[in-house]
């Protein structure tokens, strides 16, 4: 029997039904259920098929015969890590222009471009966030041209080429400081190149357009399915007279799902985002005033937006991919400042699951749930808490990296190291 058959016989094994159809049993565990701050002390969680089929007390959890049983005696179990901002994946070396697809500044396009052809689910960065706990990620491009930056997708951290599981799942548009540097230098002119696309996009009928668009076709037609599709539109604002325009605008396009990103001024206007019901994805490490936007910077912003009653999820909004793994440390910070252990967790996994349509089957451990599952050797919100094993679609994943295989590669010296000289 040649090599070659054997090899492709073993990939048939490894891809068929029954291979893939693995089921597990995760005990004794403490289990954070997500749903509504209930945890079970000494639980059981069975995945089979992809799903959560069951979750409760050990005792009343009947183990089936065929699962591989994980001891989780003294762990923690809790849904995965919802990153709901992220450059994961089309960020690969940040000054390397060659490896940064987030921007496009010399497009003709927008609105239409589409996040997911530029996403690399083999990136090293990739890697380095699933084995942090971060299970799904929004990933987010840049605006360069236009205040339009593109569709965005949602991903798992599989790192397989099909983790994409949602394209196009929203619209990002940057408006504050650099959203009136990009529409002509002042925000009357961005908030009126925003005004004008969605009332251009929501009437454009082909053959119908208007003489002078504003939009091309393709951007038009974009930003036409998303509002019917009532996808979240993300706006990036931080300054609170934004955002009391962007309450505004939503006034005015009523159906228009928006998401206010930054939002380092919104425990000013905390009241009113409540009463409008537009989540934040917010960073609460803005506490500096780094521009004119964000004078009124403080790591309290989370708490106050929280006990006003506004849905807050975390991120770390920046360019910079590698940092996305750092949710739970950020979370964790915000027990400093106010905010509870449920809600800071729910920030980062729930929360962002209901943002983006999700909450059907991401965010909580329950029945019928993807089999998104995290066991940590802690706390998670703790800073020297790790995970010990990560299941994406119920399947056990990967824990190494680049970097863990550098470190086992060099963790010993000398003659015990079996790599070759030039590796050490």
């Amino acid at each position: 029997m040649s090599r070659l058959f054997l090899a492709a016989l073993s990939i048939i094994i490894i891809l068929s039904p029954a291979a893939l159809a693995q089921s597990f049993a995760i005990i004794g565990g403490k289990i954070i259920t997500n749903g509504d701050g209930k945890i079970i002390e000494d639980g059981t969680v069975i995945i089979s098929d992809g799903k959560i089929v069951s979750v409760g007390p050990r005792n009343e959890i009947q183990i089936p015969d065929n699962a591989t049983q994980i001891d989780a005696t003294d762990k923690w179990v809790t849904p995965g890590i919802f990153v709901p901002f992220s450059r994961v994946g089309l960020v690969e070396i940040s000054l390397e222009k060659s490896t940064n697809d987030t921007r496009a500044k010399e497009s003709p396009f927008s609105a239409a471009l589409q996040v997911a052809d530029g996403y690399n689910p083999k990136s090293e960065n990739v890697g380095i966030t699933r084995i942090e706990g971060v299970t799904r990620m929004a990933i987010i491009p840049a605006a360069s041209r236009t205040i339009f930056a593109g569709s965005g997708a949602l991903a798992n951290t599989s790192g397989t080429f099909s983790s994409v599981t949602d394209t196009p799942a929203f619209i990002y548009v940057q408006m504050g400081e650099s959203g009136a540097a990009i529409a002509g230098g002042s925000r009357p002119a961005a908030w009126t190149w925003l005004r004008q696309a969605l009332k251009e996009a929501k009437a454009w009928r082909r053959g119908r357009e208007p003489a002078e668009p504003l939009l091309d076709e393709a951007d038009a037609l974009a930003l036409q399915a998303a509002m019917v599709d009532k996808l979240p539109f993300l706006v990036s604002v931080e300054r609170a007279s934004d955002l009391i325009t962007l309450i505004k605008l939503k006034q005015e396009f009523r159906n228009l799902n928006i998401v206010a990103v930054g939002a380092t001024e919104g425990w000013m206007v905390k009241n009113e985002l409540a009463a409008a019901a537009i989540p934040v994805i917010l960073d609460p490490h803005n506490n500096l005033p780094q521009s004119f936007q964000s004078l009124g910077a403080t790591m309290y912003n989370a708490a106050r937006l929280h006990k006003a009653g506004v849905k807050i999820a975390i991120a770390t909004l920046s360019d910079e991919a590698f940092n996305a793994r750092l949710a739970p440390q950020h979370a964790g910070n915000t027990l400093a400042t106010g905010l509870d252990w449920d809600t800071a967790f729910a920030a980062i996994s729930s929360v962002p699951a209901q943002i983006f349509g999700q909450e059907k089957s991401l965010g909580q451990l329950k029945p019928g749930m993807i089999g998104d599952v995290v066991i940590w050797d802690g706390d998670p919100l703790e800073l020297t808490t790790s995970p010990d094993m990560v299941f994406i679609d119920g399947q056990n994943q990967d824990m190494t990296s680049r970097q863990t295989r550098l470190r086992d590669r060099y963790l010993t010296v000398g003659s015990e190291n079996p790599m070759p000289y030039g590796y050490r």
